[in-house]
């Protein structure tokens, strides 16, 4: 098995393949595209392999057979043919005006003209864009090809600023609503981005793009599978735990093959270490800010409902956290099923890297001092290791202390009572530990199980007024929840923990130890 070059940061499908890097075929994917149809849209997550399979599309339509040779669709394709690509993308820089997005495009349609050496008079964006489309297909002799990279983001980057995220949106309309217009021009048209906007407020009237996000076909067109690490990467994985890999990496689905995040991958057999890669280039501020506002419950992000149509759903006056989540990445489909009229998909987390990450960042939004979760979460982890269960109950209750109290009065989550529960399941979560919520037994359900270190922790919460009153404790008995695990013959405790509304803390905390089999 002979290592090669690891594409790290390496977007052109051209240096890929003349540097002899690893690079895990998706010409099959190219080849079925640019054969049975024309307008094409896909969204997915930042740093998943969108800017590379774009340019892999630039390559074919470009008849550069060389770079081809040895791939799937080498022998399948009509080398003879060479169309003219249009290529767009507003990857590069931070847009902050709709000033900055006209010159901006004025920039990139001023490059492609010099590239396809023609030169359209119009002076106006649209009408320089549709010009431009009917001179290369006259030079030519084939019609255009348009491929559209990052095309949301300067909505995006403007997003906590509606105003000028709807200037954004104008923009961007005057430029894509050409595509349609000159249907007749164009071969193929593809169009990629984090986030799907309405046709209606973006496309204005292309209503036959083809959203390809949410296809099983089209699960695995970016991202690595399982097969393509036995086939493409096996000698970078002597000496890595493939179950670990598979627990940190993998995971990210469409409704068909799971994958693992491709920048994950090609770092961790860069370093051989494994770490929160992608999670760490940058997590939006105002996904943290909106889930705060918004109350959100975080044990629900193990297991989400939705609707299909709602996953597409993005406007800049109307964000679903369900959508924003997904399609930002750090929910994924876990399973679907057809209802009459709709499709209903449940999400949850893809893998351990986002899992514990993100439980990290909301806690350190609560505690708005990094140092202070970082020194509790390891506090957690060392008493668990010897069961220090009073000490955990000093440190539960340093949870609640440690909010700054000005966070209570200015933030609407704290009045409800699944806040308190909130904190507590994501200091377990942000450290990777199996949790499972809403545990059913035969007796009803338990709020939360954690399995570590060969033994289960039960923990049953409630929230009372002021004063402690044993009702959490007495259900686990009384319900007799650790009946379910007795057959694992491993240790079992019971926790009873009760939140006080008034004091904001932790008031009351019961616990017993089982032995194993008990």
């Amino acid at each position: 098995m002979t290592r090669k070059k690891l594409p790290i940061g390496i977007q052109t499908f051209c240096e890929i393949r003349e540097d002899d890097c690893y690079y895990v075929d998706k010409t099959a994917y190219a080849l079925k595209l640019a054969v049975e149809g024309k307008y094409y849209f896909l969204s997915r997550p930042r740093r998943f392999g969108k800017s590379l399979f774009l340019d892999t599309l630039a390559e074919l339509f470009a008849g550069n057979e060389a770079l081809f040779q040895g791939l799937y669709c080498h022998d399948k394709w009509d080398w003879a043919k060479q169309y003219p690509v249009i290529r767009i993308s507003f990857a590069e820089g931070v847009l902050q005006s709709r000033a900055d997005l006209d010159e901006k495009i004025g920039e990139v349609l001023d490059f492609n003209r010099k590239q396809l050496g023609i030169d359209p008079q119009q002076p106006s964006i649209s009408g320089n864009f549709s010009e431009m489309i009917r001179l290369a297909h006259q030079k030519y002799g084939q019609r255009a090809v348009v491929l559209i990279d990052e095309y949301d983001k300067p909505i995006l980057d403007n997003i906590t600023n509606p105003d000028i995220a709807r200037q954004m949106c104008d923009g961007l309309r005057n430029l894509y609503s050409v595509i349609k217009g000159q249907d007749a021009h164009i071969r193929f048209a593809f169009l990629t981005g984090v986030s799907k906007f309405s046709k209606v407020s973006l496309f204005s009237g292309l209503n036959n793009l083809q959203d390809i996000t949410v296809d099983k076909r089209y699960s695995a067109v970016c991202g690595y599978t399982e097969a393509d690490l036995d086939r493409v990467f096996a000698p970078e994985l002597q000496g890595l735990e493939r179950g670990k890999i598979r627990d940190w990496y993998n995971g990210y689905n469409w409704l068909g093959e799971a994958v693992y995040n491709p920048f994950d991958l090609l770092l961790l057999f860069d370093t051989r270490e494994f770490k929160p890669y992608w999670f760490e280039t940058g997590t939006p501020t105002f996904l943290v800010d909106l889930l705060m506002q918004r109350g959100f419950f975080t044990p629900d992000f193990e297991k989400l409902l939705a609707t299909e149509t709602l996953l597409s759903t993005f406007d800049v006056d109307h964000i679903a956290s369900e959508a924003l989540l997904f399609q930002t990445g750090y929910l994924t489909i876990v399973s679907s099923r057809n209802l009459p009229g709709m499709t209903q998909v449940t999400l949850g987390y893809p893998n351990l890297e986002v899992k514990a990450s993100l439980n990290g960042v909301l806690l350190q939004a609560l505690t708005v001092d990094p140092v202070r979760y970082g020194r509790q979460a390891g506090q957690l982890y060392d008493l668990l290791l010897v069961n220090d269960f009073e000490g955990l109950q000093n440190l539960f209750t340093a949870f609640y202390t440690g909010i700054p109290h000005d966070w209570y009065r200015n933030n609407s989550i704290a009045q409800y009572e699944g806040y308190y529960a909130s904190v507590f399941y994501s200091y377990f979560a942000a450290l990777g530990l199996t949790v499972t919520l809403e545990d059913a037994t035969n007796h009803g359900r338990i709020d939360m199980t954690v399995h570590f270190n060969g033994q289960i922790y039960l923990f049953e919460f409630k929230v009372v007024e002021l004063v402690p009153e044993g009702k959490a404790f007495k259900q686990l008995k009384d319900k007799n929840y650790a009946e379910k695990y007795k057959a694992e013959c491993v240790p079992i405790h019971l926790i009873g923990v009760e939140f006080s509304k008034e004091s904001r803390s932790v008031v009351g905390f019961d616990f017993e130890a089982l032995g194993a089999g008990v």
